[in-house]
């Protein structure tokens, strides 16, 4: 963080709610468990911390469908999707169940990355954690996303005459929502690393979406030095040629080691320094939670991140309170016997670095293209 700004946390009852029910990947408490965490830390000052107001139906309106929003809400006050709306609409199905306050809870999703562009467009750098849906659709909720808040973020800056806008996606799940919702979008650029041959299987590296995107599947078993390989010779390289007003970056945990719907190796040290390096491209910058579906990584590295954001030491063992909330934590997904020691009781992981693979050079094409990143 640069010393002239002061990062702020983007907080609500309402994004921090329990949903999606039981035996869905994101039942587990994510948003909740950061907050615990980072008030045991003590890092949880009433000064950086902002509220995440609902966005309005006309707010909703200005990128999803009147006819989509209206049955969101008919749903969630029926406690249920009829056949039409789950087969229209994509709500009420094992992937976007109907759970009670879902809407109000995507509403807040939203008003979070609202509200974030414009305290960004302040001076400050936001973190709003349960921000990253970066799925849905106009008309359908996909991928466990009702409202598409990226896409709310990005057409923020642009709405408020800024021409140059990066976003960067580091999900172990391609964009497709954000990329397709901008791609004729002259003043947005979009870049994602995210895992090769995984749902939604879009974003080749062929793939330049309306010109202006780049993308960048990975191999499984994808680690820091393969990371921190493309952001040097890719995203970093782009950026400066970008030289964008504000960025937006979607920090998807999906891609950490230990995650159980993905197959990536990454520390979250590696995912920190990432961010980090990505926020000092631009004045102006938001950054946005994600995908993330093992309850511990998931709250370990958006409290790590949080703490490198905001300037704080990040401790080499966690305070007693920290530790009884990593160890009150439980996954459907997880076997007992797979839940690392270190999970318990550490907020950043031991670095896993490897060699850089050939799968992961190719993704910047022949050495004309790759002299043409610099």
């Amino acid at each position: 963080m640069r010393a002239s700004e002061q990062a702020l946390l983007i907080v609500g009852t309402a994004a921090s709610a329990p949903g999606f029910g039981a035996g869905h990947p994101l039942s587990i408490p994510r948003l909740r468990t950061v907050l615990a965490l980072c008030a045991a830390l003590g890092w949880l000052d009433d000064r950086q911390m902002r509220d995440s107001p609902a966005a309005t139906e006309l707010e909703l309106g200005r990128f999803h469908s009147t006819e989509y929003i209206a049955a969101l809400q008919a749903a969630d006050a029926a406690g249920f999707a009829t056949i039409d709306i789950r087969e229209r609409f994509g709500i009420g199905t094992r992937e976007n169940p109907v759970f009670p306050g879902v809407f109000a809870r995507a509403a807040a999703t939203v008003g979070g990355s609202v509200r974030a562009v414009e305290l960004a467009l302040e001076g400050h750098v936001v973190f709003h954690p349960a921000g990253g849906t970066h799925h849905g659709r106009p008309g359908r909720a996909s991928g466990f996303c009702y409202f598409n808040d990226p896409v709310f973020a990005l057409r923020g800056f642009a709405e408020r005459g800024l021409k140059r806008i990066l976003y960067v996606d580091l999900d172990a799940h391609h964009c497709d929502g954000v990329q397709d919702a901008v791609r004729d979008d002259p003043r947005i650029h979009t870049l994602s690393i995210h895992e090769a041959k995984r749902w939604p299987f879009t974003g080749a590296v062929d793939d330049f979406g309306g010109g202006r995107s780049r993308n960048f599947p990975v191999p499984r078993g994808f680690n820091d030095t393969e990371l921190r390989f493309l952001l040097r010779a890719a995203l970093l390289p782009y950026a400066r040629a970008l030289r964008p007003q504000a960025v937006v970056i979607t920090c998807g945990v999906d891609g950490l080691a230990g995650d159980p719907l993905c197959g990536l190796a990454l520390s979250n040290a590696a995912l920190w320094r990432a961010v980090e390096a990505l926020v000092r491209t631009a004045p102006a910058a938001v950054v946005l939670g994600g995908g993330g579906y093992n309850p511990w990584t998931v709250a370990r590295c958006w409290t790590g991140l949080w703490g490198r954001l905001s300037g704080r030491k990040i401790p080499d063992r966690l305070p007693s309170a920290a530790r009884r909330i990593l160890a009150g934590l439980s996954s459907e997904l997880i076997d007992d016997e797979a839940v690392d020691p270190r999970w318990l009781c550490t907020l950043a992981d031991p670095p896993h670095e490897g060699p850089v693979r050939a799968a992961v050079t190719a993704l910047l094409g022949p050495p004309a293209a790759v002299t043409a990143w610099g």
